[in-house]
């Protein structure tokens, strides 16, 4: 009998606050199951995390709160994939506009962030972007009270722009970063997880 049998990958969404149960379905979607994370414990035997949207401020608190902002840290010096969205992507990103005093953040990634490019939540918007590791089809971006990404280091792959060359999308080795919210993505009224699927990629290049 063979004892070898690849485990199951499962990728934990910290769900401290924001819309976290949309990114367990879209994992479920490309056949994976997702874990929600409030706790180190919950950190045990995942594969890769989702930092998802919501408040930043708040999320960033909670997670010190609750003891998992060195945990998280230390996964990402391990080379653990992450993947922050909106939110997400501002407690990955090493640097921002307006950090505020006593805000917690990973701060792992290359990058500049500037919170609420475009304004409040009457100003959310949503249009289609060009990814093309996604493939040809464009992705249709929700952007809500979304962060943009100013500066990035050497080592980060822009992966998707506005049509002004405002960046959007980002990648560095482990570490993926998109300014809006993927697991609101819908195409011909189905959910588009191409998005989810890309970094389950990266899971699995990491995973071995």
């Amino acid at each position: 009998m063979d004892t070898d049998t690849p485990k199951k990958i499962r990728i934990g969404v910290l769900a401290l606050q924001g819309d976290f149960e949309a990114h367990i379905k879209a994992l479920a979607d490309v056949g994976v199951e997702g874990i929600a994370v409030r706790l180190p414990k919950h950190l045990a035997d995942l594969n890769g995390i989702i930092l998802p949207g919501g408040e930043s401020t708040a999320i960033g608190k909670l997670m010190k709160l609750y003891g998992l902002q060195e945990p998280l840290q230390q996964k990402i010096r391990e080379g653990f994939p992450l993947w922050g969205t909106c939110a997400g992507l501002i407690l990955l990103a090493s640097e921002t506009d307006n950090a505020l005093a006593g805000q917690p953040l990973l701060a792992s990634m290359h990058i500049r962030v500037r919170r609420n490019t475009f304004g409040s939540q009457r100003e959310s918007f949503e249009t289609d972007l060009s990814v093309p590791v996604l493939g040809e089809t464009p992705f249709h971006a929700v952007f809500i009270r979304g962060p943009s990404i100013e500066e990035v280091g050497p080592q980060v792959e822009v992966l998707a722009r506005l049509d002004d060359g405002t960046i959007v999308a980002v990648r560095e080795g482990h570490l993926l970063g998109t300014a809006f919210h993927p697991e609101l993505a819908q195409v011909a009224g189905h959910r588009d997880a191409r998005f989810h699927d890309y970094f389950l990629r990266i899971v699995q290049s990491v995973k071995g």
